[in-house]
């Protein structure tokens, strides 16, 4: 947007884009290897200790040795997109503009395939680094229907791997994700709408709600993606894409009764009406 060659003053240029001049001369610092390790090792403990918050964390952390205060762990969480789930004060305050959709799933029997998919994004660490993974589940066959691996936490991803799903393996009954901003953006619930697809989402703290969801990113973690230290982007979506077509096809789950998501999801397809 600033063109630094142009004859209106950079400044000038920066005032009437609303931009403060010290933002055009703004350098972004790289994260530090101490504070990607500190990530590495929050992402860990969330999944082990998902109601753990800053606080928490701080002790938890500086029995292990580490100096840290309670406000950069904060920051840290807030970078990574995971918070402390557990009932939090002011949780019915929404992001600007965005609407939340009520949780759907409460009393419902998923019982058959497309019914109910699941979203979700999490943090996934590299050496140098670090990458969001986003995922569409479909929750009665733990199956994988789509995923992307993105350098940020925006709509555009969200909708982009929804659409995915919805063209490669039809539209469910519902759609639940968490009340993440990318997923409360008008971006994304318009193209679900759009489908003809019920929203859900889960209340703020309420971490059963996404429970389904939550177990595939332990798998993926423990099994591939802490066992690896990607050292580039390309790296990580061609890693974690191997791992997600061996999870669906050949991963036996005990909660399926011994099958794999391939073999549950298409079982568990409602039969197909005759042509007349």
């Amino acid at each position: 947007m600033i063109d630094r060659d142009h004859a209106l003053p950079i400044t000038r240029q920066a005032s009437l884009l609303g931009m403060s001049r010290g933002a055009v001369y703004y350098l972004p610092r790289p994260i530090s290897q101490t504070d990607l390790a500190l990530m590495r090792r929050i992402d860990e403990l969330h999944l082990e200790h998902p109601f753990m918050g800053a606080r928490m964390l701080r002790r938890q952390l500086q029995r292990e040795g580490a100096r840290v205060g309670r406000r950069h762990i904060a920051t840290l969480m807030q970078r990574m997109g995971i918070e402390a789930l557990a009932p939090q004060p002011g949780t019915s305050k929404r992001a600007p503009g965005h609407k939340i959709y009520p949780y759907l799933l409460r009393t419902l029997a998923i019982t058959r395939s497309n019914q109910v998919w699941a979203l979700d994004t999490t943090y996934i660490p590299m050496a140098r680094g670090f990458v969001y993974l986003t995922a569409v589940v479909d929750v009665a066959s733990r199956r994988v229907l789509a995923h992307k691996v993105a350098i940020t936490l925006e709509a555009c991803h969200a909708r982009e791997v929804i659409e995915q799903a919805f063209a490669r393996w039809g539209l469910p009954e519902i759609v639940n994700t968490d009340q993440g901003s990318q997923f409360t953006a008008t971006e994304f619930t318009d193209v679900v709408l759009a489908q003809g697809c019920q929203l859900s989402m889960d209340g703020r703290g309420a971490w059963r709600d996404n429970v389904f969801v939550e177990r595939l990113w332990r798998s993926v973690k423990y099994e591939r993606v802490y066992l690896k230290a990607y050292d580039s982007v390309s790296a990580a979506r061609a890693d974690i894409a191997d791992y997600m077509g061996w999870y669906n096809a050949r991963r036996a789950h005990s909660s399926l009764n011994e099958a794999t998501p391939d073999e549950h999801y298409f079982a568990k397809l409602p039969a197909q009406p005759l042509a007349a």
